[in-house]
């Protein structure tokens, strides 16, 4: 096989691949929680489980730690708390600690695509944790980060990640989602080609992505874009990929999907009659509202796409989100 049969290859097999999650073990319903039980999560396990391979980690019982053990918590301060069992005072920190470095090294061979962590957990939380002045007292006083949470966090600091929380929110559980799929789409993209015109590409087809979660990051990326010329490709796609990644991690709100459905319709402007953009107006109003799903306007709009022939619009992936995605975003 040549070199560009490779390469085609290599892309094809980026967007055939299911996405690998890494997921807290017990939400699985793997039973290596300190009690000998499991926290499972049917949304994770069941719908989840359908789309994307899940990749099991419980840095407590793979640091040795045992099931069932002593309830342990964090104790000191909250940049750097110490991991201590409730009922001894034995210090765990440096096991952990020493695990978790030869698990990030593990997982950044392992390429994960994102990840879904124990929320509250001593290991696993990645925000809100309890941090107690000392394991004597009562009484937390402040909040952290869970020991392996942190390390994951600062060696991934762009990974979509999120814990099972958070899924249960409809709003937080859609930007995560909606996050792993852009960041397919990226990595797809450096890997067909790192060139300018890759990078003009793959911003023209997700501009209006990046506009629903943030138009400062928006008009950001717009401005990377417009160095190709005077800037080194790598050092674009370096800053490219740092900005969009934040913008992703910015939450979608109604009025911004209101403020990119609005900058969609003008597109329409001399081309639709009149009882199609009441009909386009009348769903925006609501989804803006409430009583209706977003992608009810998304999906009026992708039909008056096509049908007068927008072809800027129909490449746009705010549009025409992959199938999974559409699965996992409206229909659960």
């Amino acid at each position: 096989m040549d070199r560009d049969n490779q390469q085609e290859a290599g892309i094809k097999e980026l967007f055939l691949r299911r996405l690998r999650i890494g997921v807290s073990s017990c939400l699985l319903g793997t039973l290596v929680r300190y009690d000998g039980l499991d926290q499972c999560d049917h949304f994770i396990t069941g719908t989840l489980g359908r789309v994307f391979d899940l990749y099991p980690v419980c840095p407590e019982y793979e640091c040795g730690m045992g099931v069932p053990r002593k309830a342990m918590r964090l104790v000191g301060e909250a940049e750097q708390p110490r991991l201590m069992v409730i009922c001894s005072g034995a210090d765990q920190t440096e096991q952990m600690n020493s695990w978790c470095q030869q698990k990030i090294t593990i997982l950044d061979s392992d390429e994960l695509d994102g990840f879904i962590f124990k929320s509250k957990s001593p290991s696993c939380g990645m925000e809100g944790v309890k941090v107690y002045p000392t394991n004597e007292d009562g009484m937390w006083q402040r909040i952290g980060k869970g020991l392996f949470a942190k390390a994951f966090l600062d060696h991934f600091p762009l990974l979509p990640v999120t814990d099972e929380l958070k899924l249960q929110d409809v709003t937080l559980r859609d930007n995560f989602i909606e996050q792993l799929f852009v960041c397919q789409r990226w990595r797809a993209s450096k890997a067909e080609t790192l060139s300018a015109q890759g990078l003009i590409n793959f911003h023209s087809a997700n501009k209006l992505q990046v506009l629903s979660h943030s138009e400062t990051h928006y008009q950001a990326l717009g401005k990377v874009v417009a160095q190709t010329l005077t800037k080194p490709i790598p050092e674009l796609f370096a800053d490219y990929e740092m900005l969009l990644m934040r913008a992703l991690q910015e939450v979608p709100s109604p009025p911004k999907h209101l403020n990119v459905l609005q900058h969609i319709l003008g597109y329409f402007k001399k081309l639709i009659t009149p009882d199609e953009k009441q009909n386009l107006l009348s769903s925006f109003e609501e989804y803006l509202n409430g009583t209706t799903p977003l992608i009810v306007p998304i999906t009026l709009l992708k039909h008056y796409a096509s049908q007068y022939q927008q072809e800027y619009l129909t490449r746009q992936h705010y549009l025409n989100p992959h199938p999974d995605e559409l699965l996992l975003r409206y229909h659960t």
